[in-house]
């Protein structure tokens, strides 16, 4: 049986914004959006953002870096990212990225299946317009733990990096 959904769109600006671990993140359009396929977010990383080593186990990533300066880490290789770049980490890597450059870092990111969108509503603090997300510090990394068995995922590299 076809299910019948809508087109979604999706203004400049638009979308549920949070700050978590230094960065703020967008969902643009969510699992329930797409009938769990897939949900698409936007990251905006500033110079020395990005967040820690982590694998997720129920969905695969891919990123589309907009704007910026990055360097991806995933099977143990460092990989610059520039606008324009874009990596696929499959479930089951522990990656991480960070911001390499002197400007905020902007991309979007895609999950396949959705649902792990959900855990940065969950546990992100709601993003005041016009303003950057304060600092990581280690509440956040509380947070993470707090929901990773219920989002799938692990925070750390794998045992034996």
């Amino acid at each position: 049986m076809e299910t019948t959904r809508s087109a979604v769109h999706v203004p400049p600006g638009g979308g549920e914004a949070v700050w978590l671990v230094g960065d703020t993140y967008t969902t643009k359009v969510s699992g329930e959006q797409t009938g769990g396929a897939f949900a698409l977010c936007e990251a905006l990383v500033p110079p020395g953002g990005g967040p820690p080593p982590h694998v997720h186990h129920a969905e695969d990533e891919t990123f589309v870096v907009v704007e910026g300066d990055l360097v991806f880490e995933a099977d143990g290789r460092a990989q610059p990212a520039s606008a324009g770049s874009v990596v696929h980490v499959p479930r089951g890597t522990a990656h991480t990225f960070s911001n390499v450059g002197s400007a905020p870092a902007r991309m979007l990111f895609f999950y396949a299946p959705a649902g792990m969108e959900r855990m940065f509503a969950e546990i992100g603090t709601p993003a005041e317009p016009g303003r950057a997300a304060p600092p990581p510090g280690p509440a956040d990394v509380a947070k993470l733990l707090a929901v990773a068995a219920k989002y799938r995922f692990t925070v750390g590299p794998p045992d034996g990096e």
